[in-house]
């Protein structure tokens, strides 16, 4: 316990001294500078741990050759990057300076970091007193990343400050990063166990360290996984670059951060396994003329300009290979929507490409307060299977059926305002998410449909067409699971302070853009010669 208690001291008194940078760093700024001088301290002290090796082999002619260091997947630290040498000049005034060197010594010097750390970062961060940062680097000094050989203290510690950075910068930012128990889910539901990867829109690289976590977890082999993923925001693709390499993941994340639209850097790209949490409700994603004619809607209506939740939806499944699988987030409005996106939904449905719907509980996530939905999309839908070692399964033929699971009332309370998917592997007592992994196996699979039913107010399997009055089937192409799932008494189980929720934010865009459109018109009207004085 008084492990525990230690390593819980170390991640909280590092929260401490990064609050000790508010006001002077914005909040979506200081997360870089704390984590590219926590992967610093990393590499170093595992560069110093081979050091040691090398010399305890007789080998010290050789501590100064990167490749020693990199056929041992380690990364070769060159002098001026290393953490004693930053230590000693930590009450310098010119501190960022040398952390700038540090970081861009170690990044040249190591090719698989290329694009990787902050450029010429601390330099331009004129706000940052050189004694705040002097008590962050004392904070960080204490930590020995590599002290327990069973323990991943130093993945503890960046997940740690990856969701409280996206708690901090709450609703509207912190976009870089997906709730850990969500994609657990996803990673249990799809069971990425053995090919290729791809995140579209892969954030800091979160769906990518739980695939491998999902991995260890059933005794497979990480090198029988490779991941692929791109981001757009430059600074949040340098943050999933540093969290795959203290992690020692090899990732494709392109050659630099642009957007999965107009520069897609994986075109060819064939997934056996896609886990992804793209932007909900993303607009002006495109021009009006622009990505007509592209390849990836082939077969399709091409996605509305106004939204891109099916152009993310389309990209995915150009992606997946003839057995590929992908679990994806998308808003709730994606369920219904008409126009474009009902003509693609009807074709998805049609083509037997969706799989499962879940309705997440509200509250979910740091960044929005909007309704999400969690999509199970599946290339093959007659027989798949996943051969894991520990559990192999084969999916049954469930081309015509889909599956709605209603969730929204799940989760225990987390940070208060917040809620979360327990976890727990007990078969006595079993956690949330292994009680919704359960459901969707025994539907999916051969040996499990047996234990399948429909509940009330959870879950339903749906009949895509059926001349059959009693079965259960689509309702004009909707996906929403509560047209299919049956509430009890229904009045009594309509949720009005979600639908309330929903309401508000909608009137409260609509008043944003009536807003704009009156600034728009004086603008003009100003213009024009008709202004109207205040």
């Amino acid at each position: 316990m008084a492990k525990e208690k230690k390593e819980k001291h170390i991640e909280e008194a590092l929260w401490d001294s990064c609050n000790a940078l508010r006001g002077a760093v914005d909040t979506a700024e200081y997360k870089h500078i704390v984590l590219s001088l926590v992967f610093l301290k990393f590499a170093n002290d595992k560069f110093n741990e081979r050091r040691q090796e090398l010399i305890n082999e007789g080998k010290s002619n050789y501590l100064e050759i990167t490749e020693f260091y990199t056929m041992k997947n380690v990364f070769y630290v060159p002098e001026k990057s290393r953490w004693q040498y930053i230590m000693d000049n930590a009450k310098q005034d010119d501190i960022k300076t040398k952390i700038d060197t540090a970081l861009s010594s170690i990044e040249s010097s190591n090719k698989s970091l290329k694009g990787a750390l902050p450029d010429n970062y601390y330099s331009n961060l004129k706000s940052l007193e050189p004694s705040n940062l002097a008590s962050l680097l004392d904070e960080i000094n204490k930590i020995n990343t590599i002290k327990d050989k069973n323990e991943d203290i130093i993945g503890r510690v960046y997940e740690f400050f990856l969701k409280k950075f996206a708690l901090a910068e709450g609703k509207g930012k912190g976009e870089f990063y997906t709730p850990k128990c969500v994609v657990n889910l996803i990673a249990e539901l799809i069971q990425p166990y053995k090919g290729k990867i791809y995140d579209p829109a892969c954030g800091s690289g979160g769906m990518f360290v739980q695939s491998m976590k999902f991995v260890e977890k059933h005794h497979g082999n990480k090198k029988d996984i490779s991941i692929y993923g791109q981001e757009w925001n430059g600074t949040t693709y340098k943050l999933a670059k540093m969290n795959l390499a203290i992690r020692g993941i090899s990732a494709d994340l392109g050659e630099k951060a642009t957007s999965t639209f107009t520069n897609d850097q994986h075109r060819d790209l064939k997934a056996d396994f896609i886990m992804a949490n793209p932007p909900f409700n993303q607009k002006k994603w495109r021009a009006e003329d622009e990505l007509v004619n592209d390849e990836r809607w082939d077969g399709y209506v091409v996605p509305p300009t106004g939204n891109a939740n099916y152009g993310w939806i389309l990209n995915m499944v150009s992606k997946l290979n003839s057995n590929g699988v992908a679990g994806f987030l998308l808003a709730n409005g994606s369920l219904s929507g008409d126009g474009a996106e009902y003509e693609i939904r009807k074709q998805l449905i049609e083509n037997q490409l969706v799989d499962a719907i879940f309705y997440l509980p509200r509250n979910l996530f740091y960044t929005t307060d909007i309704g999400v939905s969690l999509w199970i999309i599946s290339r093959n839908r007659k027989e798949r299977v996943v051969d894991i070692a520990d559990e192999p399964t084969v999916f049954r033929n469930r081309e015509n059926e889909i599956l709605f699971v209603d969730l929204r009332k799940w989760g225990s309370p987390f940070e208060k305002k917040y809620i979360e998917l327990t976890d727990n592997d007990d078969a006595n007592n079993p956690g949330d998410i292994q009680k919704i992994v359960k459901t969707y196996h025994d539907w999916a699979s051969v040996d499990g449909f047996k234990n399948y039913t429909d509940i009330p107010e959870y879950c339903a399997s749906v009949k895509i067409k059926s001349d059959n009055p009693a079965d259960k089937t689509l309702k004009d192409y909707s996906l929403v699971p509560s047209e299919y799932i049956e509430f009890i008494n229904k009045d009594e189980n309509v949720d009005f302070d979600s639908r309330m929720k929903e309401l508000s934010i909608e009137l409260k865009d609509l008043l944003k853009k009536d807003e704009e459109s009156k600034i728009e018109l004086m603008k003009i009207l100003k213009e024009l010669g008709y202004g109207i004085e205040e």
